[in-house]
């Protein structure tokens, strides 16, 4: 049998172990986000109880993204430098999965904004190696789309399940700490299954064969254009944790209510992946600037509805949310040389952090001055962000069909 034959006879079982591998990192994602975003579910109303201000909510949660999206650039060469890309994965579980339950020992809001912050160090650690390991099950799969939609639709379904859990708590006997404190169980879990993933699949990158490589040891411009794009998207978003303030400092409705619809983004978030995904592989950039565009209904809907308008509002951001995480990444992939994957991720979302932060305290400053200028800011923001990925649309369009 020769060489040719044999590639083409294990095709098969590559994907299959690819399937598996991308299967069972979603999983541990699940309990990840079931911990996580249980938190984040109830973090304004949280920060709000322990008198903090609009502003604060807006530099905390943004402080959080900076740090959550800037290390990745130093995670990110660490990982392609070392190659370590378990050992850092791991290391950022831990830091995150502790910081989570320990929310319930807080008693003021710079305690709670230290370990709020630290949680957010901790996914940085860990996503770029993590996400450089799922594109080579991606490309081994024949779809990279395929691939970080259903890990996003696992993940999104703890993130569902998470605020769910914490509403419980929260409707029982209204305690924040208590709710924080049961998180411990899917945290422990959590890390259990990190370390069957890092057992079973030692070596990731070898699930990945003969793919297509890139050269040059610069990263090509329409990398810089994508980056500029999903800057503004960034910029212009309203992170959860100050709608939620929103919705308690208005008096739309109770703690458990807010968790609720925090849950039903997420439902939403993780459906949406799947599909976001499957259609990223089929059309390609038209995806992302179709749901861009509908992502700039969100702040006029959250901040100027009633109940029944901002929790359509709310399922948007879900949507954006799937569809950043879910089609993001898989973009970044084919643009970049597979030696310097991690390195772009990390860069991609450092810059991405970046405007993150600033978006969240500009808009929690302008929040406790006129939610009327909030929403402006938003829209124009993220519509700014269509014709520039049009333009990357048009770059990307040969590479894409090269995937297919």
């Amino acid at each position: 049998m020769s060489a040719a034959e044999q590639d083409r006879n294990s095709l098969p079982t590559r994907r299959r172990a690819a399937l598996r591998f991308v299967v069972l990192i979603g999983i541990l994602s699940f309990f990840a986000d079931f911990t996580y975003e249980g938190s984040r579910s109830i973090l304004g109303p949280y920060l709000a109880a322990l008198q903090a201000s609009g502003t604060v909510v807006g530099v905390v949660t943004g402080l959080g993204e900076l740090l959550g999206y800037g290390l990745r650039l130093v995670s990110g060469r660490w990982a392609d430098a070392s190659g370590r890309y378990w050992p850092i994965t791991i290391f950022g579980y831990v830091v995150q999965m502790v910081s989570v339950p320990a929310l319930a020992l807080t008693g003021s809001w710079p305690a709670a904004a230290a370990l709020i912050i630290l949680e957010r160090v901790g996914k940085a650690i860990r996503n770029p190696p993590r996400d450089v390991m799922l594109s080579h099950a991606g490309r081994a799969m024949g779809g990279l789309g395929w691939a970080f939609g259903l890990h996003e639709a696992l993940d999104q379904f703890g993130a569902l399940c998470g605020p769910l859990l914490v509403a419980g708590v929260l409707a029982h006997d209204g305690s924040y700490h208590h709710a924080f404190a049961v998180l411990v169980v899917p945290a422990a879990i959590n890390l259990g299954l990190v370390v069957v993933a890092r057992l079973a699949y030692p070596r990731p990158h070898d699930l990945e064969h003969a793919a297509p490589e890139l050269t040059g040891r610069t990263l090509p411009r329409r990398f810089w254009i994508y980056l500029a794009g999903a800057a503004l998207v960034a910029a212009g978003f309203a992170d959860y944790p100050l709608i939620a303030y929103h919705f308690t400092r208005s008096g739309m409705m109770p703690g458990e209510s807010i968790a609720i619809f925090y849950a039903v983004a997420m439902a939403v978030s993780g459906m949406g992946s799947l599909v976001f995904g499957r259609l990223f592989d089929r059309w390609g950039f038209g995806v992302l600037i179709a749901l861009t565009a509908v992502s700039a209904l969100v702040a006029p809907l959250v901040f100027f509805g009633g109940f029944w308008t901002a929790l359509i509002g709310v399922a948007l951001w879900g949507v954006a949310i799937g569809a950043h995480e879910s089609i993001i990444p898989a973009a970044v992939t084919p643009m970049v040389p597979t030696a310097r994957r991690a390195t772009a991720f990390g860069l991609f979302t450092a810059g991405y952090g970046i405007a993150w932060f600033a978006g969240s305290a500009l808009i929690g400053f302008l929040y406790d001055r006129a939610v009327g200028v909030v929403v402006g800011f938003c829209v124009a923001a993220t519509l700014a962000a269509v014709p520039v990925f049009a333009r990357v649309s048009r770059a990307a369009a040969p590479e894409h069909a090269g995937m297919e």
